[in-house]
């Protein structure tokens, strides 16, 4: 495993002038030079952005869903950055983003605002409006004889910009920005870092709180304000106990009361800071765990760990996969599958970053016959899982991937199960 440097790690949510931090314009000029770089490269003069972790790497802006399309960006192959959002959204970006000098006024042609017109004539014409706004952009900056890059598949606002004659290239624009985010910048990976110890500070609010007689609903209740208390924003997760850890119920907190003899997991997964999505799993026990249980634990940990000594730049996810369990290991005989593709969330690893989801996905139902290779600064998680007494344990790591294998993000202790003394 990699070895960080001293002090090297998260040192405060602050802004600080006596200490090197997060540096929020570099981490904006970063990963904006890259999106360029790429696009630059490409045949492209241009690439509209409309997915929200997209529009946050090129702009820096802070994307909160909205209702769908009711903010989109332009960047051009020179660098220009036309950006459209709602009203207020649009005046206060005007006052708090000095760093973008375009902002415009957005018509949502895809979303919620069209599905709720009711009439098809309004979703075409709104459609239509919003790619008529891009190419008046296209027109000013002098792109608009060249392909534009569009990063959602939408048929009907493809064909809006071909009615202005403009060359749609969504495949290229996707793979360009998947490209683009894959390998992660110093102030990228420190994110991950802060996002990893405030998860780290719901467990404890865990350690803390449950108990015989507390609900679920109640202990992640404590942990999410002290989540938001650090200053992240809790956008997933939950707390699951006893029967529930088994399989796990549908991802979802309840209202169950907590007995001695339970396990207790809890999954932060979609806790953002700076909008840097955690992944991030732990397994506790009211009172002392079983054999079984204990038993279970180590098998879970062992086989992240096997799959965690195989990650280093060059290794590919085909052989990294093996690493996970086969499809007895994955008790495929109680699910009553046949395959490992119907597996899916039990047994992998997958990207972090701007979305839960990135590049790259290391899993046995897809990555034996579709392998890539892992490169230096790739981030993700890697989480298994185990049955035990109609209960089990889950367990995942937050990684970088360094020159001489993975930096571990994830800090809670991982050896043994964290038993709660009530």
């Amino acid at each position: 495993m990699y070895e960080r440097s001293f002090m090297e790690g998260t040192r405060g949510t602050q802004a600080v002038d006596w200490e090197e931090r997060i540096d929020v314009k570099r981490l904006r000029e970063e990963r904006y030079a890259k999106a360029l770089a790429r696009l630059e490269e490409s045949e492209m003069g241009s690439m509209l952005l409309v997915s929200d972790p997209n529009i946050r790497y090129v702009t820096g802006l802070a994307m909160t869903g909205g209702s769908g399309a009711d903010h989109y960006t332009l960047l051009t192959e020179d660098g220009d950055i036309v950006h459209w959002d709602t009203a207020d959204h649009a005046s206060n970006q005007r006052f708090n983003c000095p760093w973008l000098d375009d902002i415009r006024y957005a018509c949502p042609g895809l979303g919620n605002v069209p599905r709720a017109s009711g009439r098809d004539s309004a979703r075409s014409w709104l459609k239509q409006k919003m790619a008529d706004l891009v190419y008046e952009a296209m027109e000013e900056y002098g792109v608009h004889k060249e392909a534009m890059g569009l990063d959602v598949g939408n048929m009907g606002l493809i064909d809006a910009f071909e009615n202005n004659g403009v060359d749609v290239r969504t495949k290229e624009c996707v793979d360009l920005m998947h490209d683009a985010r894959k390998i992660k910048t110093e102030d990228e990976i420190e994110c991950l870092r802060m996002v990893a110890s405030i998860c780290e500070a719901g467990f404890q609010q865990i350690v803390e709180n449950a108990a015989p007689g507390k609900r679920e609903s109640e202990v992640w209740g404590d942990a999410v304000r002290e989540i938001w208390r650090h200053g992240a924003m809790a956008q997933g997760g939950y707390v699951t106990s006893g029967p529930n850890t088994w399989p796990k119920h549908q991802a979802n907190t309840t209202d169950r009361m907590m007995r001695p003899g339970d396990i207790v997991y809890a999954d932060f997964y979609n806790i953002g800071y700076l909008g840097y999505r955690s992944c991030y799993y732990r397994t506790f026990s009211l009172g002392e765990p079983t054999q079984a249980q204990q038993d279970a634990y180590e098998t879970a940990v062992d086989n992240l760990y096997d799959v965690l000594d195989r990650i280093e730049p060059g290794a590919t996810t085909d052989e990294i996969c093996k690493g996970f369990p086969d499809m007895e290991g994955e008790h495929a005989d109680w699910y009553g599958a046949t395959d490992h593709w119907q597996m899916t969330t039990n047994h992998w690893a997958h990207g972090l970053g701007l979305q839960l989801y990135e590049v790259p996905l290391i899993w046995r139902g897809l990555s034996p016959d579709h392998p890539i290779e892992i490169e230096e600064g790739m981030t993700m998680a890697v989480e298994t899982m185990e049955p035990a007494d109609r209960q089990g344990v889950r367990v995942e790591e937050m990684v970088v991937v360094r020159e001489d294998g993975v930096e571990v993000l994830s800090q809670w202790p991982v050896e043994e199960i964290t038993v709660i003394e009530y």
